[in-house]
């Protein structure tokens, strides 16, 4: 005998259903072979170099805030103890910095980008994300990199903590882009039908950053 109870419907199972009918999110994570896992123009490290604007935000776990709107259904406001409630995910990605070094082999554990998505119901009419930071900073990316495979929002690294200066206590982790995408000291996502370009776009940087393909700069 057997047991054809099936689950419950839920807003998510709902929402991936839609996608996978509209072939939606179709993009991010792709299988290279081993001699094509080092993008051109990068060198390894083992190191983990720190980069950012000169400054460091001081957010605890306790005042950290996550405010998730625009071009959304379902807005979220979300704490520390509502935010670990989410789904939680594993990933294991490389980095790739556009000042040349890669790290491979990171372990990540987060909410997924695309757990987010169910949860925040993007509309129609969302085509990119801008990513706000407790330091000011921001960056733009179109809704489907976002929404890359193994994409998140990552709270731990190695299984410990995200250290302050790395971007605790959430980042956003994009691997198949350059890694000044993936904002440090997350506060504030928001989802618009036009593209914003963020700090480092408007400064020259290439508005994507495929490292594969060296989109560096603007001119790239």
């Amino acid at each position: 005998m057997t047991d054809d109870t099936e689950p419950p419907e839920s807003k998510l199972t709902r929402s991936k259903q839609r996608w996978a009918r509209e072939g939606k999110f179709l993009t991010g994570k792709v299988t290279r072979p081993e001699e094509q896992r080092l993008p051109p123009g990068q060198h390894l490290t083992a190191d983990w170099p720190v980069l950012d604007l000169g400054m460091l935000p001081n957010v605890t776990r306790e005042r950290w805030r996550l405010d998730v709107y625009g071009a959304v259904e379902q807005t979220l406001y979300w704490d520390w103890p509502q935010f670990m409630a989410q789904p939680q995910t594993q990933f294991v990605s490389d980095i790739h910095c556009v000042t040349t070094w890669s790290r491979y082999d990171n372990q990540w554990e987060g909410l997924a980008t695309r757990d987010l998505l169910a949860a925040c119901q993007p509309r129609e009419d969302a085509r990119f994300v801008v990513l706000h930071s407790y330091d000011g900073y921001t960056t733009n990316l179109p809704l489907e990199d976002f929404a890359a495979e193994d994409a998140l929002l990552a709270h731990s690294w190695s299984g410990t903590p995200l250290e302050q200066e790395h971007g605790g206590p959430v980042r956003l982790v994009v691997p198949h882009l350059y890694f000044w995408k993936s904002a440090k000291w997350l506060q504030r996502i928001e989802f618009l039908a036009g593209d914003a370009p963020g700090f480092w776009e408007v400064r020259g940087y290439h508005n994507r950053g495929d490292p594969w393909a060296e989109q560096r700069y603007s001119g790239d």
